[in-house]
């Protein structure tokens, strides 16, 4: 990679940053009696309802993994929660590259994360069972702790790098039934969710709807790579969803 395509993807990585760090309250919004119209939706419509599919799916989900603890039918319902919340709020999504995919080998995916409805967007359009990995922190909450604990997910304690290494090689041994692993020189598919950020940043519940897109880019082979180049492999795959995300700009 030369020095003028570095420059360029760090410049499209400061941008990322950039509008990632801005405060909720600075960031363009609509204004009067539609922003407050907004705002009660959000508040009073939609956090309710949101809430709700998690409590309930969630519970009904637990018991299942007294019998199964491949995670199989808690993926299911997981599923069933993330279709009522898309179409709760309004939010249609547009798939494109899903056709690059082969769906009968396991892959790493790759996806930009600015949104707590990115979830949601991949349960219900990647049509073939996956685990995710989440902080640790996530774990301290009712319900969704819970299900994340019974349900096969992958855990990062960013606290604690040998934890997360085992809960990684954990994973590791459930590709032979068709999970994801990220040791294992399977393929890692790039993948770039446009609009989520702008729907639900982190730092507000203020749901604003809009279009969303999901881009799925070629698979990226690591069959011949070893550990000593990861940081190449990393780079690759970041250039790769920074390339997906900025595809419609123009100059």
């Amino acid at each position: 990679m030369d020095t003028s395509e570095i420059d360029k993807h760090t410049s499209r990585a400061s941008r990322i940053a950039e509008l990632r760090s801005t405060p909720a309250d600075a960031r363009p919004a609509p204004t009067g009696k539609y922003r407050l119209l907004s705002r009660l939706r959000s508040y009073f419509v939609f956090a309710p309802l949101i809430w709700l599919y998690t409590v309930v799916m969630g519970l009904l989900s637990l018991p299942t993994s007294v019998f199964s603890n491949s995670g199989r039918v808690q993926h299911d319902f997981a599923r069933v929660w993330a279709w009522l919340i898309m179409k709760t709020i309004f939010s249609p999504v547009t798939v494109m590259g899903l056709e690059k995919i082969d769906t009968t080998r396991p892959h790493v995916y790759a996806v930009n994360h600015g949104s707590a409805l990115d979830i949601p967007v991949l349960y219900v359009h990647l049509p073939f069972q996956f685990r995710i990995a989440f902080k640790k922190e996530l774990l301290k909450y009712p319900i969704v702790g819970w299900h994340l604990r019974r349900s096969g997910q992958v855990c990062i304690d960013q606290q604690n790098p040998a934890g997360s290494i085992g809960a990684i090689r954990s994973a590791r041994k459930r590709l032979k039934r068709g999970f994801l692993a990220i040791k294992s020189q399977v393929d890692v598919v790039p993948v770039a969710l446009v609009g989520t950020y702008e729907l639900l940043p982190m730092d507000t519940y203020h749901i604003k709807c809009r279009p969303l897109e999901m881009r799925v880019g070629e698979p990226i082979s690591t069959a011949v790579l070893t550990l000593d180049e990861m940081d190449t492999l990393s780079a690759k795959v970041q250039s790769a969803m920074e390339e997906l995300y900025y595809a419609n700009e123009t100059p």
